[in-house]
């Protein structure tokens, strides 16, 4: 019910309804052309810079979604037996936030987080292509358009190598986030 808690709903309700194709070209439109707040991403001397409005563009959905699972995950777990003791305790209100609630409201996201990365290769190929940057996901596209069956079976196979390595990091930060998580052979 706090302005934080108002302005994190707006932002992910207007964060989702964005998609990459429509958020890059508006962010180029209005800090490149109409402000001329930073450099166009084809620019070379301002490498950096040039790399801020991708990044948004990049960030901003998969952010939403994140804000959005923590705000209902922290919701359901802040009214538990565990919450309601740790105040009877007298614990602060900080500590049982950090201790109590987000360690049980991270489960979830962190599951979250491993499934986004994948929408998170598929936007960065969108962004590459708004933006003009060169990286993964243009290599892998223009070795489809130009049939380059060995540059689309190594790009492939590398992003999904990642995919399974991240996972595997979800699955081993489960473990640390939570004890009664054990991982076995």
């Amino acid at each position: 019910g706090t302005w934080v808690d108002h302005a994190g709903s707006v932002f992910a309700l207007v964060g989702v309804a964005m998609p990459a194709f429509w958020l890059g070209p508006m962010l180029l439109l209005a800090f490149t052309v109409a402000f001329d707040w930073l450099p166009s991403p084809v620019q070379t001397d301002r490498p950096i810079a040039a790399l801020i409005l991708p990044a948004i563009t990049l960030g901003t959905a998969l952010s939403a979604k994140l804000t959005r699972m923590i705000r209902a995950s922290v919701l359901e777990v802040i009214g538990d037996d565990h919450v309601v003791t740790a105040r009877a305790k007298g614990l602060s209100e900080g500590r049982i936030l950090v201790r109590h609630v987000l360690r049980n409201a991270l489960i979830p996201v962190i599951t979250v987080m491993g499934l986004q990365f994948g929408a998170l290769l598929t936007g960065a190929i969108i962004t590459e292509k708004v933006f003009a940057r060169p990286g993964v996901g243009t290599l892998l596209l223009d070795a489809i358009q130009q049939r380059d069956y060995p540059t689309v079976q190594g790009t492939v196979l590398l992003i999904a190598c990642t995919y399974v390595l991240v996972n595997l990091a979800v699955d081993l930060l489960y473990a640390a986030v939570d004890p009664r998580v054990r991982l076995s052979a």
